[in-house]
């Protein structure tokens, strides 16, 4: 049996960095542009690194993290818009289904459908689900994000009781900063929760690779006219420390 190893990524270098600090023995190592921080968290093998922006440059990661560090799972943490009208700012997103909202090779086959896989939506393994989403429970229920979040952080984004949502993501390389293209998606996808620029990437390489996956968002935006002003301000100040308290409670829980 393989021994295991957890990769874990980030698309934005301050989503990394509280996961980087929980690592014990960190080594680093720079392939094609990136930094991977390779050691142990809770004495499991773990390897963190900033994927960047795009599906490319996620599936290009992961694909690194499968071949060089022989991962066996992995996790993604970062942000996303919401899209469904009960998401919050600060609410987190687990993706139980990923989807390619910028796949379209009709006339060849259906819209939203992955060439030569014959799926249009990417699941999670069930019993990852539940570890992530027991984890992520136990965080809220217990009101930990606000012991290490600032108060007038919290105020500025009026986030008071974050809640866990379990559904779908749907991913492409486009950030959504306009109502029309955030109501086109709903048109054309209505059971999406939140948006973004990864997962859904990430996700068809570890399936076609046989590898257990989650991918956690938090929610920094509700992918409007706002989004890009609310966007930066919210990764400094609060997404940084959702994805090291998140990654620490899944590992507790593993």
């Amino acid at each position: 049996m393989k021994n295991r190893v957890i990769g874990i990524m980030g698309a934005m270098p301050e989503e990394i960095e509280g996961v980087v600090a929980l690592l014990s023995n960190c080594t680093q190592t720079t392939i094609g542009k990136r930094t991977y921080f390779s050691g142990q968290i809770n004495e499991i093998e773990t390897v963190v690194v900033f994927s960047r922006w795009g599906k490319v440059a996620a599936a290009t990661t992961v694909t690194t993290l499968i071949h060089k560090f022989n991962i066996t799972e992995l996790l993604f943490t970062g942000v996303a818009g919401a899209i469904n009208a009960e998401l919050k700012i600060g609410d987190i997103v687990l993706g139980k289904r990923l989807i390619q909202h910028d796949m379209d090779a009709r006339p060849l086959m259906p819209r939203f459908e992955i060439p030569l896989l014959s799926k249009t939506y990417l699941e999670t393994d069930v019993s990852y689900l539940s570890i992530a989403s027991n984890a992520i429970k136990a965080l809220l229920e217990t009101k930990s994000l606000h012991t290490v979040i600032g108060e007038q952080d919290l105020i500025e984004f009026n986030i008071s009781q974050p809640r866990l949502f379990v559904g779908d993501i749907a991913s492409g390389d486009q950030f959504f900063s306009k109502n029309e293209q955030k109501q086109h998606l709903i048109s054309q996808l209505p059971n999406i929760l939140c948006v973004e620029m990864e997962g859904a990437a990430v996700a068809q390489v570890c399936y076609e690779y046989k590898i257990p996956f989650s991918i956690i968002r938090t929610i920094s935006d509700v992918a409007d006219d706002h989004a890009h002003l609310d966007f930066p301000s919210f990764i400094k100040k609060i997404s940084s420390t959702y994805a090291a308290q998140i990654i620490k409670n899944i590992f507790s829980a593993i």
